[in-house]
């Protein structure tokens, strides 16, 4: 540095004073003298002046990027005393910024350096447990609300809809009939060809069975073999299917005429035809037509079977409707027990069927049972029909499946066999009644969800407007979080001692100890920097300074009377003095005497920040 102030920018003199690179332009441009110091002890120097502080004390720096403790006896600092910590102003503002751009990531272009600067020194403080203080935001009660500040970013509200005018309701009504009259001409056009088309296909179909009373039996097959229809009952059928179409669509009630079934003789002609009468193909074929006839009925019975179930549940419900008149408290209380009963023998009965039941008195040792004993009635059937239609060749070789009309076969004994027994038994339908019956009538009822997993539904993100509430940040806990790095540089990763055992250290290195020395010290401690600016620092300081002196040890923390510009009024004072011409080291006897004498000359120096000071000058800031 001496270097370049001599030989680059021509200084005059260099001595023990203080250095900025914020004065530089000012100094070389007069060419005055300038000297090399500490900013922390020009500031307990100034201090002192004002009496705040005494001769024997200690120098607390919180400075932009380190902190340091000097101790200073009889009003001159002890050097070799000294403890630093990379740690300071910055790193605060740092932590502070990244706390809230992970708390705010869709902000992070509002949360700039300058203004995480600006919301540390309004917002933060220093806490005096800090534990205790965590705990507090954690619970999120009424007193960190009130600890909690809110920065309310800049917010347009959306515009407010007018509410549409008597014209514009009566526009917009006008449409919407217009557009409605418009679609029942085209459904009333499309009505009209419906009706147009059945007609003429019913015309048709009737044409055609006037025409095959006319065709001799034996002849029916070939005229028909043009028409897409196989047999005189086949058109009936369509007429009736047209009939009720038609009347349908001109809205006429349609009654619910019983379809004339056509003899068996008619519909299934080879079942009562004896095998030894017939070939390989007609065998096929009657065994084909024995077991649509059979799948048939079945379908037929479990239609009647549904139809005679449904009107038993409305019987049901016309009697438990006259009780529920007569008394509706017992009604409802029996009910709730009727539910409750078939609740516990359906699940029961489920428990069994899946984890098997006791056989002869003793329970299965694998924990359930083998497949034959689960399967249901029509499982069993199926099986059974699988089982005859197999064996059925003779011979007794299984050779089911070797043929593709097996096959068809399994199918429809597969989709067939279901509609038959594999419907809910009585008591299952008891219970859905009852449950439906306790949902009308009782609004408090809440029935038993069944335990099989339903695919959940997924739901498109609402659309929500953003309030004033989407544009404010929030700083609760990291008011105290961020200055806590000052006692706890570990939080930012940095392994080095806080403010307070800084204090401890720098004390246990004075080279003299004794004569109530240290008492003396801690009785004058004075904090300096931007960063003792935080609200709560000499209260933290003095509990974590008493935590490691001795018992009633005297204690004393005091702040700097401008902790910003008086390192600046010290050094301004120190070069003003008469005792300044003679501790500079001039140009001339950098040139004489080298830099090596200029090494031995500065007798102490420190590492951090420099102030550059003029020698008989004021400088006013701005």
């Amino acid at each position: 540095m001496a270097e370049l102030l001599f030989e680059t920018y021509g200084i005059p003199s260099v001595g023990m004073c203080s250095y900025s690179k914020f004065y530089l332009k000012l100094l070389v441009h007069h060419r005055h003298p300038v000297a090399f110091g500490v900013d922390a002890a020009f500031s307990y120097k100034y201090n002192q002046q004002l009496g705040i502080c005494d001769k024997d004390g200690l120098a607390i720096s919180a400075g932009l990027t380190t902190s340091h403790v000097i101790p200073f006896v009889s009003g001159e600092p002890v050097f070799e005393s000294c403890c630093r910590t990379n740690v300071g102003g910055y790193h605060v503002t740092d932590y502070l910024k990244q706390l809230l751009s992970l708390k705010y990531p869709h902000h992070m272009s509002s949360i700039t350096w300058e203004k995480a600067e600006d919301l540390k020194m309004e917002h933060c403080y220093v806490a005096q447990d800090y534990a205790s203080e965590v705990r507090l935001f954690q619970k999120g009660d009424n007193e960190a609300e009130e600890k909690s500040i809110c920065w309310q970013l800049p917010w347009i509200p959306p515009p407010t809809e007018a509410p549409p005018s008597e014209e514009e309701i009566a526009r917009k009504a006008a449409i919407k009939e217009k557009q409605g009259q418009r679609l029942r001409e085209m459904a009333a056009a499309k009505k009209s060809s419906r009706i147009m088309e059945l007609e003429t296909e019913l015309q048709g179909l009737e044409f055609l069975l006037q025409q095959l009373e006319h065709v001799q039996e034996s002849d029916i097959p070939s005229f028909l073999s043009e028409t897409g229809y196989v047999s005189k009952q086949e058109i009936e059928s369509a007429i009736v299917r047209v009939t009720q179409s038609l009347r349908k669509v001109k809205g006429e009630q349609v009654e619910m005429e019983e379809k004339t079934e056509p003899l068996t003789t008619e519909k299934y002609p080879l079942i009562d035809v004896p095998d030894n009468m017939l070939s390989p193909d007609q065998l096929k074929e009657k065994r084909r037509q024995l077991f649509l006839k059979t799948t048939s009925e079945g379908r037929q019975r479990a239609k009647q079977k549904r139809f005679e179930e449904e009107l038993e549940r409305e019987r049901k419900n016309q009697q438990d409707e006259e009780k529920r008149l007569e008394n509706p408290e017992l009604y409802l209380e029996q009910l709730h027990a009727k539910h409750r009963e078939l609740s516990e023998k359906v699940e029961q009965r489920k428990r069994l069927k899946t984890n098997g039941s006791r056989s002869n008195g003793n329970q299965n040792l694998s924990g359930g049972v083998g497949r034959g004993e689960r399967l249901n009635a029509a499982q069993k059937e199926r099986m059974r029909l699988l089982t005859t239609a197999a064996f059925d060749r003779g011979k007794g070789e299984d050779t089911f499946g070797a043929r593709e009309e097996d096959w068809q076969l399994y199918k429809l004994m597969s989709k067939d066999n279901d509609d038959d027994d594999d419907g809910p038994d009585e008591d299952e339908a008891e219970l859905a009644r009852i449950t439906s019956r306790l949902q009308d009538i009782d609004p408090l009822f809440v029935p038993k969800l069944d335990v099989i997993p339903v695919q959940a539904v997924t739901e498109l993100p609402k659309f929500r407007p953003l309030t004033k509430e989407d544009f404010q940040i929030v700083l609760g806990v990291e008011r105290i979080r961020c200055p806590e790095i000052l006692f706890q540089p570990n939080m930012v990763g940095v392994d080095q001692a806080g403010l307070d055992e800084m204090v401890g250290v720098s004390i246990r290195r004075l080279p003299t100890k004794g004569n109530g020395l240290e008492e003396r010290i801690t009785s004058s401690i004075l904090m300096t920097g931007g960063s003792c600016l935080f609200p709560g620092m000499a209260e933290r300081l003095e509990v974590g300074i008493r935590m490691i002196r001795p018992f009633e040890s005297p204690i004393r923390v005091v702040r700097a009377s401008d902790p910003i510009l008086d390192a600046w009024r010290g050094a301004a004072a120190y070069a003003a003095g008469a005792q300044f011409s003679v501790q500079t080291f001039s140009r001339e006897d950098y040139y004489e005497k080298g830099e090596d004498w200029l090494r031995k000359y500065q007798l102490r120096v420190l590492q951090p920040m420099i102030v550059i000071l003029l020698s008989n000058q004021s400088i006013r800031f701005s």
